[in-house]
């Protein structure tokens, strides 16, 4: 928070990230209630979220173009526009005689490109990022960031269901391209007063290809004891927590009488609302409160807390599963946000972006494939066997985690 009240730099820069999130959720919600009505709903259904799914495993290669790019702040104002002109147009299509069904067609492919964009442009926000607040203020305003973004995914989706109330669609799209083109023009203000600055940090480009620039990544990475296997460890335990959130409306469907409060639907929201809140604490909160703990202890309290939510689950008890599911997501939270902070100390700046999007990818990529395999294996031989296979994958996890942490601690000393 002080980062931000402190710095106006980073205050426009957050803002502007703000406004394109906002209207990004607005008009999600405006296209799935659009779809929601078509015959073959399911189909269309699927297909925006195949949409707004791939792009974002995209984040490597975004990244990697984003560190070639020589003014940062130029691009990601002309990316800004295209976003802008790009929703424009979406907003013109659901006001023209076009079918139902080619109407979305056309606009899952624009939402497509535009998402695909926004890969790019986040390559291009995070070295940007980083010189604005400095390596020592980048965790507090990075969880800062992570955190009202949390929020504002939560208010976005309530607001959003209110609009659609007495606003089209087409005048939720025209909202979010007027969205982009305000983030557009706040980059221009802050990328002017760092132009006059003549900062060469800004212009630093990645002249290596893509292979070589991953290897040097993996390289300056793993130079940092534990840091490698950090990496993975929490992209696990992102992938557990996501599992988790997949199995407790099973276990709920299986053991009402100690599982319900109020109704399902009503115990199934209440699980995500209290995920959301731990997330938006622990990135709000997190890196100021636990600034003097190692991310090896961060890590394995986390782990601790996904052993616990799960024989939560297995005894099926909610009110104990809502309790260590909250500060599981809360310490997720700040060791995800300490990761950042490592890696952006460790990694040349020139290669920051291909670096975190490969992290992005790692982090997307693992979370579907454990809870489609655990979720499987429920609906094939029952939850209870996919809890005792989620406990046994913690165990593993938290032992690699206590092994690192125990080699760290004495290369160390």
């Amino acid at each position: 928070m002080n980062v931000f009240l402190k710095n106006n730099e980073f205050k426009k820069f957050s803002i502007a990230s703000f406004l394109s999130t906002t209207g990004d959720i607005l008009f999600y919600l405006a296209l799935m209630t659009y779809a929601s009505k078509l015959n073959n709903y399911t189909l269309a259904l699927s297909l925006i979220a195949i949409s707004e799914s791939v792009p974002k495993l995209f984040s490597v290669f975004g990244g990697f173009l984003a560190d070639k790019t020589k003014n940062k702040f130029k691009t990601l104002f002309l990316m800004a526009v295209i976003r802008f002109l790009l929703y424009s147009l979406v907003g013109i299509l659901f006001i023209t005689n076009i079918s139902e069904w080619n109407l979305v067609i056309m606009v899952i492919i624009i939402n497509f490109i535009s998402d695909t964009i926004g890969s790019y442009s986040t390559g291009l926000a995070a070295p940007l990022l980083v010189n604005i607040v400095g390596e020592k203020d980048f965790a507090e305003a990075e969880g800062f960031a992570s955190g009202v973004s949390e929020i504002i995914n939560t208010c976005a989706q309530f607001l959003g269901a209110g609009l659609l109330l007495f606003l089209s669609y087409s005048n939720l799209a025209f909202i979010n391209a007027v969205t982009f083109l305000l983030a557009g023009f706040l980059y221009v203000s802050v990328g002017l007063k760092h132009k006059k600055s003549s900062n060469e940090v800004i212009n630093q480009t990645n002249d290596k290809g893509f292979i070589e620039t991953m290897k040097t990544s993996y390289t300056q990475a793993k130079k940092e004891h534990g840091l490698l296997t950090i990496v993975l460890i929490i992209a696990l335990v992102n992938g557990i927590l996501t599992t988790i959130g997949a199995l407790i409306p099973i276990v709920a469907a299986a053991s009402r009488s100690t599982m319900i409060i109020y109704n399902y639907s009503f115990t199934v929201a209440l699980v995500g609302v209290v995920v959301g809140a731990g997330a938006t604490i622990g990135s709000l909160f997190g890196p100021q409160l636990f600034k003097k703990m190692s991310i090896f202890n961060v890590i394995i309290i986390t782990l601790v807390l996904s052993i616990m939510t799960t024989v939560a689950a297995f005894i099926a008890n909610i009110k104990l599963i809502l309790a260590v599911y909250f500060l599981m997501a809360v310490a997720i939270s700040v060791g995800s946000i300490k990761m950042s902070q490592w890696l952006v100390t460790t990694v040349d700046r020139n290669i920051l972006g291909s670096t975190i999007g490969l992290l992005n990818t790692i982090l997307l990529a693992v979370a579907p494939i454990l809870t489609t395999t655990v979720t499987s294996l429920a609906g094939v031989t029952g939850v209870k066997y996919a809890l005792v296979l989620l406990t046994t994958i913690e165990v593993i996890t938290l032992f690699v985690a206590v092994r690192v942490t125990l080699k760290k601690s004495n290369t160390q000393k």
